[in-house]
């Protein structure tokens, strides 16, 4: 299994993400993606990364990095400053990175919109620059992600994040070249349209789906209250299970090969860096 989004880097983990991962691979997961939210964030994704890699555990890590919404400032000269930080990381060729996000845009928190729309719009500009799929956060914002999209020209595709929508756009995205993350929402009995949406997604676009935590936040029915993290993945398969489809075994194979699918060519220039 491929928990393809995992924020392992956050303060949650701190004390104990080397227990987590272990934790993760005794549960089946072979690989992770930790997808960036902050400047400050990017130096320890990257030591998680080289110790994963470099170590004898049967894991891979991977990271994206990334300016998240929740954590930008209202001073435009601060976000001037980490787009520029953005920019130095992406020119780095000792970087391994594989997507640019995650980054986004979210109707519910104080941040002016016109604001995350500048630096949004920006990251979009830096990932068409670098040949970079982007990791996408959304929150009552998806006609304006579209106009975004639309706006800059952004062709490289990526994964939208937690989607819980409807099948139109779950299919317009798809159409522009996009995955679907699937992660708790869809073990919740009430989740009954986002369990429409995949359903319906399994028949049609069953290779654009991948499998995700979200850890330490969006924690799976049952386990409400604690912490989330990557060895609950598992629990993302049993729920697509019950949606009739494919069985574990299988779902697990299919998005493992979306995930490789995707991120091929980057995960392709970083093997070609490092030989």
């Amino acid at each position: 299994m491929i928990d393809s989004h995992c924020h392992l880097d956050l303060p949650a983990f701190q004390d104990d993400w080397q227990v987590v991962v272990n934790r993760a691979i005794s549960a089946g997961v072979t690989r992770i993606l930790i997808p960036g939210t902050q400047v400050s964030q990017w130096s320890t994704q990257q030591a998680i990364q080289s110790y994963s890699n470099q170590s004898t555990h049967a894991i891979s890590v991977d990271v994206a990095f990334g300016l998240h919404p929740y954590f930008l400032s209202t001073n435009e000269t601060d976000n001037a400053t980490a787009l520029t930080a953005l920019q130095r990381l992406l020119s780095q060729s000792s970087v391994n990175m594989i997507a640019l996000g995650e980054i986004g845009l979210d109707g519910h928190i104080s941040i002016p919109m016109q604001l995350q729309q500048e630096v949004f719009e920006a990251q979009l500009r830096l990932a068409s620059e670098y040949a970079l799929p982007v990791i996408l956060h959304h929150r009552k914002s998806h006609h304006l992600i579209f106009e975004s999209l639309k706006k800059t020209g952004f062709t490289e595709g990526g994964v939208i994040h937690a989607f819980s929508g409807s099948v139109e756009v779950a299919q317009a995205y798809i159409d522009k070249g996009f995955y679907i993350g699937v992660g708790g929402t869809i073990t919740y009995d009430r989740a009954k349209k986002t369990k429409e949406t995949i359903a319906y997604l399994l028949q049609h676009h069953a290779d654009r789906l991948l499998l995700e935590t979200d850890s330490p936040d969006m924690p799976m029915q049952g386990r409400q209250g604690a912490r989330n993290s990557p060895e609950y993945l598992g629990d993302v398969l049993t729920a697509l299970d019950k949606l009739g489809e494919y069985n574990e075994q299988a779902l697990d194979a299919l998005t493992t090969q979306n995930y490789f699918t995707l991120f091929r060519n980057s995960l392709f220039r970083n093997r070609v860096k490092n030989n």
